[in-house]
């Protein structure tokens, strides 16, 4: 029988001797696993590194298992949810500014994560479209124009 996300999470911080707590939750297709950790900062590291590591190494776990596994997010006390929120309230500031100005502003350089939120984020403005190159592409921008 395959582990469970949970179980693979739990697994990898236990064998790394923290003291911690992991609730489950479902959330748009995937599964969202939030750590509570007296070590909280150690396990999100600087800028979330240690997060993402982690979330990339349940997902790799998993997908090996079952390519049709759900996606999983790893967060720690709710890190993530804070900082995709100012991510997305920076962004929209400087939509402003393309929607007042007409002239495209090209954001700083993201992972694949962080563009799907900004292009989330977007999908239903009439005014303002998003724009990225391919995956494959070596600049991993976005670029924010009026419609």
């Amino acid at each position: 029988m395959n582990p469970t996300p949970k179980e693979i999470l739990d697994t990898i911080l236990g064998h790394l001797d923290f003291a911690f707590e992991i609730k489950e939750t479902e959330s748009g297709g995937g599964i969202t696993l939030q750590i509570y950790s007296p070590e909280k900062e150690r396990l999100i590291g600087r800028r979330g590194e240690v997060m993402e590591d982690l979330q990339l190494v349940v997902n790799r776990m998993l997908l090996a298992k079952d390519p049709k596994a759900p996606r999983v997010t790893v967060d720690v006390e709710h890190y993530r949810e804070m900082h995709d929120d100012e991510l997305v309230a920076r962004v929209k500031q400087l939509a402003e500014v393309v929607r007042n100005t007409g002239r495209q502003y090209q954001l700083e350089p993201m992972n694949s994560y962080q563009r799907r939120i900004i292009h989330n984020a977007f999908k239903g403005d009439p005014d303002i479209e998003t724009w990225s190159p391919a995956d494959d592409a070596r600049i991993k921008r976005i670029t924010l124009r009026r419609k």
